[in-house]
């Protein structure tokens, strides 16, 4: 496939990934004789932005020549618990709305993730065997999916790893920044649209909090990072509407199946607090008391590329952090 095919965002992905290839390679400390470890690279980006979309591009743009790199893509989502996971999550929250279904931390197999990661790091080793990469089916249990028995099966040598998916590189945060955050005003959406208060409590924010802790053995694994936002005037009402859209292309395509309008803001609306109390930490990292102080910088600052996309995702610019 022809550079001149691939989007503007996917041509910037990929030059960044490039560099950051060269970089990894040279800074090895095997063999020659062996291939060094893969690029692990982050890729966070909201519901409906095109980062699914954007990473299989992004592997078809390495995959081909003249690069011809072997890449691996684990997303987030097929490192849900099972569909008895969730289920046991729920009912043992059954007043907390981010556990009433996927999403949030703490719906993901956070040990099966990081045995996962832990083996693709060490695939290019000799006699490292395979690598199995689970699925997710979103469509079973009536929307509310299940872990399948099959799934990918990775075989070195690897040259690149992505791990995408909606809160990849979110960090915990303090009991005072969620409290602080909490009373504040949502970015970008009228109370009309979204409001915290009424939608969660702090108590049930920081359930997901403590849950997240967990997920920074995974983000420890990245070397380089790709975050996809929309325009800073409009970072959260636009995933309503580019979620809204993908829906309604879906359901153009298969007949009608699928969400209303209703059930999608629905479906978003969980996914808010997300972004509000965490989605800063792929830039911040982990944050201490008073939400200024960083205990941790994420491993990938000074390696991170931001893309931003306008209302229809047309890509905008490209930025370093």
């Amino acid at each position: 496939m022809s550079e001149e095919t691939h989007p503007p965002a996917v041509q910037h992905m990929a030059q960044h990934v490039l560099n950051q290839l060269e970089e990894h390679r040279s800074q090895s400390q095997c063999s020659p004789s062996l291939r060094p470890t893969p690029l692990f690279v982050g890729v966070q980006g909201p519901q409906g932005s095109g980062k699914t979309f954007l990473t299989s591009r992004l592997r078809a743009y390495l995959s081909s020549p003249p690069y011809s790199l072997a890449v691996t893509v684990l997303s987030i989502d097929d490192l849900y618990l099972p569909h008895s996971g969730l289920q046991n999550l729920a009912e043992s929250h059954p007043h907390n709305i981010l556990f009433q279904g996927r999403g949030q931390p703490g719906t993901h197999d956070v040990p099966l993730g990081t045995s996962i990661l832990k083996n693709l790091k060490g695939i290019n080793e000799v006699d490292s065997g395979t690598v199995d990469i689970p699925f997710f089916d979103k469509s079973l249990f009536n929307g509310k999916g299940d872990r399948v028995s099959h799934g990918e099966t990775v075989n070195g040598p690897v040259d690149i790893v992505v791990l995408e998916g909606w809160c990849v590189g979110f960090f915990p945060t303090s009991e005072k920044l969620v409290e602080e955050r909490w009373k504040e005003p949502v970015p970008t959406l009228e109370p009309d649209i979204f409001d915290m208060k009424t939608f969660v409590s702090v108590d049930h924010v920081l359930a997901v909090n403590e849950r997240l802790k967990q997920y920074v053995e995974w983000w420890n694994a990245l070397d380089a990072f790709i975050q996809i936002k929309g325009p800073s005037s409009a970072q959260l009402s636009i995933i309503y509407k580019w979620r809204l859209q993908q829906e309604h292309n879906m359901k153009a395509k298969n007949g009608g199946k699928g969400m209303t309008d209703n059930q999608v803001k629905t479906f978003v609306d969980r996914y808010i607090p997300g972004y509000v109390f965490f989605g800063d930490g792929v830039t911040k990292g982990l944050s201490s008391g008073g939400g200024t102080e960083t205990k941790q910088l994420p491993s990938w600052i000074g390696k991170g590329l931001s893309v931003t996309i306008g209302d229809d995702r047309e890509f905008l610019y490209a930025s370093n952090f």
